[in-house]
């Protein structure tokens, strides 16, 4: 066989390979709407480097009144309004790179830090970039606002070796989810940015400042309308 014809059936084969792995990944997504994840790259690493891997999956509706809204409140207020990317953030970070490039500044939403977290692996190239905004145009049109919230609160890790919110509030007060104070709520959705460096129980003094800031958007964006339909819409359903 000549390496012409050696080439061309190497580019079929290449073809079919990616046109297999282009529909699993569409049928992983679809599932993953009804179907939580059943491990993802950050959970592994974690439990090979050692830190552990603390998680139990709850439905969204049995996560309480105060973890999801402090989570909404300390990480991304606009989820409920943007289409998965918030775009003034994301030109504020790039004018603040240019500027100072050894600090860089991040702009995810809850989305794209579902997309990185549930599909994809920890660290910044434009390969996973590229990646990461397609599978936040995805899981926004697929799965809805209800179902990415749901996921985050679950898969997020909220402490060296503890994902999700359920496993973060057994670890930390001994208590479920949804019996979470909003104090200690705040105190959790404060650990987020940087889960291994920080105690949240006792609470180290940029936990504290930093749930108290939560604390103080909770009571500001209590009454708005948006963020209040997006955590009742799920309670509602169950009621009817």
């Amino acid at each position: 066989m000549s390496f012409t014809a050696k080439a061309k059936e190497a580019g079929v084969w290449l073809r079919k390979i990616v046109a297999v792995l282009f529909v699993a990944q569409l049928f992983y997504i679809f599932i993953l709407k009804w179907v939580d994840p059943p491990i993802t790259v950050t959970q592994l690493v974690s439990w090979v480097t050692g830190y552990g891997l603390k998680r139990d999956y709850i439905p969204l509706r049995d996560m309480g009144p105060n973890a999801p809204f402090a989570v909404l409140c300390s990480e991304d207020q606009l989820f409920p309004d943007h289409n998965g990317f918030d775009i003034k953030s994301i030109q504020k970070a790039l004018e603040n790179n240019n500027k100072a490039k050894a600090r860089l500044r991040g702009a995810s939403t809850l989305s794209q830090q579902v997309a990185k977290n549930v599909f994809l692996w920890q660290g910044r190239s434009w390969i996973r970039n590229g990646l990461e905004a397609y599978f936040t145009f995805m899981i926004e049109h697929v799965w809805g606002k209800q179902r990415i919230l749901e996921v985050y609160m679950n898969v997020t890790e909220m402490g060296r070796g503890v994902f999700g919110i359920e496993a973060a509030a057994q670890y930390y007060f001994k208590k479920p989810a949804k019996k979470l104070l909003p104090v200690e709520a705040a105190r959790i959705a404060a650990n987020l940015p940087n889960p291994k460096k920080y105690k949240v129980n006792p609470a180290s003094e940029y936990i504290v400042r930093r749930g108290n800031w939560v604390l103080q958007q909770m009571g500001n964006l209590r009454g708005d309308v948006d963020v209040v339909m997006l955590l009742n819409a799920e309670k509602k359903k169950y009621d009817k």
